[in-house]
């Protein structure tokens, strides 16, 4: 008993900022959530409390994607305790409601939108990330819908500037005419990797948005350092406001000089208990 206290006494004094973490500040990198016993012991410090793993994930990461709110409404107090927990520069994403996306007729989402909107999220304050509005694979472009769904996503709440992107996984999508809708909007695309989804690597907003869901239990770190190398360099021309080279665009290029972008990239799915290490392996590489 005694040996697992002092155990918990040293864990809870081990929260360290990993100075990679800031490394680029326009490039965040993470995972999806933080609840997950298999981290225990493997990312997490052994004895760390559960009620600091909140705490101890943002100090190593720079982002993390809430998949919850996904599937049902979270509270306002749950967001203000997330705020309070983590350091000031960190930024959370989150998954738009499935009631909004998971529907026939997209152009009737509107009240749906606005009541994910208006649950909670501003209490993230300036740490509210990018809301991914993530769709079936079944859902197949329609342009008119599709462009009245954008309508409905708010560029402000309270004050607070709102980014949105949209995951589609339906190779109906891969068209000029979709990477052009999401241009007019401001709206990013998912660069998707792994999952057999179909891939947009186009960058039609003033940030960028990855989800790389490829970790392999059989290798060390979740993949290779050759892979962990390709995407910071992806990271990192995107973030210069470039075009990553071995992605195919599905569009033309944007129009005009390029311009720099914030950039978001996620190590999520997969083999779920390599993903800390592999997303601070791409740090590194970022670093």
């Amino acid at each position: 008993m005694a040996k697992k206290a002092a155990a918990a006494k040293k864990a809870d004094t081990a929260i360290e900022e990993n100075p990679l973490r800031t490394a680029h500040p326009n490039i965040r990198v993470g995972v999806g959530g933080w609840t997950f016993e298999p981290w225990r012991g493997v990312f997490y410090p052994d004895g760390l409390a559960q009620k600091r793993e909140l705490e101890y994930a943002s100090r190593q990461l720079s982002s993390i994607e809430i998949n919850g709110t996904y599937y049902g409404a979270q509270k306002p107090e749950s967001f203000a305790k997330w705020n309070a927990e983590t350091p000031d520069d960190f930024i959370f994403s989150l998954k738009g409601t499935r009631f909004s996306t998971n529907r026939r007729v997209l152009a009737e989402a509107q009240n749906s939108v606005e009541r994910f909107m208006n649950s909670g999220l501003s209490e993230l304050k300036g740490k509210l990330g990018p809301i991914d509005w993530q769709f079936h694979p079944s859902k197949k472009f329609d342009p008119d819908d599709f462009a009245a769904f954008l309508k409905f996503l708010p560029k402000t709440l309270d004050g607070h500037k709102v980014r949105h992107v949209v995951e589609v996984r339906n190779e109906s999508f891969s068209t000029p005419d979709f990477i052009e809708l999401a241009r007019e909007h401001n709206v990013a695309v998912v660069c998707a990797e792994g999952n057999g989804y179909v891939q947009i690597p186009d960058v039609t907003a003033d940030f960028v948005y990855a989800r790389i869901t490829i970790t392999d239990e059989k290798v060390k770190n979740g993949f290779t350092d050759a892979t962990a190398k390709k995407w910071a360099q992806a990271a990192l021309a995107w973030a210069a406001g470039e075009t990553p080279k071995g992605l195919e665009p599905v569009g033309p290029a944007p129009k005009g000089k390029a311009k720099p972008r914030d950039v978001f990239l996620y190590v999520i799915g997969g083999h779920k208990v390599c993903n800390p290490a592999a997303a601070q392996a791409i740090m590194k590489h970022l670093g």
